[in-house]
């Protein structure tokens, strides 16, 4: 018997995700009447613009909704990355890449001491989760060996439309879960306006499609929540790990890298004797560089300057690059824009600073000692949302790059081995990337910031403490 059966729980949380969706369009249609369900969840809870995390990449933008974390803090820093240690990646090739098989990885990649909300509550079901740690087998749909070998099938073959074939399986057997075992916390990820959106552009009638799915799930999680008496006591929350933005422009990024001088590797092609740098793209609009492989440790900005610092003035110089972050510390973080200058983050336990030396490449100004909520409320109408925690997050990440890439506006970084030829990515810094939709179905009771609340607020509906959570609760 599921577990569910046998609690009865004072509330429930859902959480769908609509994989790719940006707050404008999802706005824009929910105005044109497109999406009736979703426009009275609005109209009765709230329509709430937040930022998601960066890399603002699909997989380690998970983090935040099922860990209340962002990715570098539980070792997530994108969503190809090079294993410096060679403990968590194995011979020949020490790096990992989530699309494909290492995708099973991604569980023991997390963060021991950072739990999970599966771990949490035992009485939970996930959807086409990529994180599943917490979950058994008969919790998980959209698993198993039949079902990623289809979805792979899909991706590779660049077949959008499969993917609106996959969502509306994935919804109708969802929503039958959740109506029939009713389950204290649920989630399920919808990724068709994400494959619609790279595949077509953000506003596409594909990505529209994709959204119909996604208010139609909720519709009937609604219809049956309020059949069974439990919709006052259900907390239904629609949120995005990511934006898009147009990209007509591809960067081989690690072919320029290696027309530098330096023996380069990058995925597909991991494996090369004798390599001295790997690039691991994400999005595709971030990147990781990793410098000096045969070293097991990290080594910081200061250490690695004399000898590639003039690689780095190389790469900063291509149109394709907005920001190059150079992590200088566990506690500091030097940024650089091509024309813009240099500016220096830092940060301690609670608070965080920004002081341009060159310039401002920011183009915040010089701001001391912010506490988190000022940090944001500081950035958050600037062009990188949030960008001195973001930053700070991902630089202190033991497995980040000596290097980290963020793309120009109409850029990306990969321009081969793509399945489907990239006309909208994501990955970067920049607001069109970093500002997702909030979709709830009852009034928040605090001002919701980052997607990193969500699951903060979860465990705050449902009565659960996590040893460690980088979020606040809008319940």
């Amino acid at each position: 018997m599921p577990y569910s059966n046998l609690v009865n729980h004072p509330s429930s949380v859902i959480v769908v995700l609509a994989d790719g969706a940006r707050p404008d369009t999802l706005a824009a249609a929910i105005a044109a009447g497109e999406l009736p369900a979703l426009a009275r969840l609005s109209a009765e809870g709230g329509f709430h613009t937040i930022t998601t995390v960066f890399p603002s990449v699909t997989g380690p933008a998970y983090s935040p909704f099922l860990m209340g974390r962002h990715p570098g803090s539980v070792g997530l820093p994108g969503l190809r990355w090079y294993d410096r240690s060679h403990v968590a990646c194995g011979w020949p090739a020490y790096a990992r890449s989530y699309i494909g098989y290492q995708c099973l990885q991604l569980d023991s990649d997390l963060a021991a001491d950072s739990e999970t909300i599966f771990e949490l509550e035992p009485d939970s079901i996930g959807a086409l989760s990529v994180i599943r740690r917490g979950l058994r087998p008969d919790q998980q749909i959209g698993s198993g060996a039949v079902f990623v070998a289809r979805t792979a099938m899909t991706h590779f073959r660049g077949k959008v439309d499969g993917w609106l074939d996959i969502d509306n399986r994935i919804s109708e057997r969802f929503v039958n879960r959740v109506a029939s075992e009713r389950p204290a916390f649920a989630f399920v990820a919808l990724t068709g306006i994400d494959k619609a959106s790279h595949a077509f552009g953000h506003t596409s009638g594909l990505v529209h499609d994709a959204m119909r799915v996604v208010d139609r799930t909720c519709a009937e999680l609604r219809a049956n929540a309020e059949r069974n008496g439990t919709w006052e006591s259900t907390h239904l929350w629609v949120v995005s790990d990511h934006g898009h933005s147009r990209v007509s422009r591809h960067e081989d990024l690690a072919g320029f890298v290696g027309s530098l001088g330096p023996k380069t590797v990058a995925h597909p092609w991991i494996v090369r004797p004798g390599a001295q740098v790997a690039v691991t793209v994400s999005g595709n609009a971030m990147a990781h560089i990793y410098t000096g492989l045969d070293d097991r440790e990290r080594a910081f900005w200061p250490a690695l300057a004399p000898r590639w610092d003039g690689i780095a003035a190389a790469i900063l110089a291509r149109d394709s690059v907005d920001l190059l972050l150079l992590p200088r510390s566990d506690t500091e973080c030097e940024v650089r824009a091509n024309e813009r200058g240099i500016g220096v983050v830092s940060w301690t336990n609670s608070t965080y600073s920004y002081h341009p030396t060159t310039g401002d490449p920011l183009g915040i100004g010089d701001v001391d000692t912010l506490s988190e909520t000022d940090a944001f409320d500081t950035t958050f109408n600037s062009h990188y949302p949030d960008a001195l925690v973001q930053i700070a997050r991902l630089s202190s990440c033991s497995r980040s790059g000596d290097m980290i890439l963020s793309a120009a506006t109409d850029w990306d970084f990969r321009a081969r081995y793509e399945p489907i030829p990239h006309v909208s990515s994501h990955g970067a810094l920049h607001r069109d990337h970093m500002l997702v939709p909030l979709i709830t179905n009852h009034a928040a009771a605090a001002t919701p910031r980052r997607t990193v609340d969500v699951m903060t607020s979860a465990c705050a509906a449902l009565g659960l403490e996590p040893a460690r959570t980088e979020g606040s609760s809008f319940v």
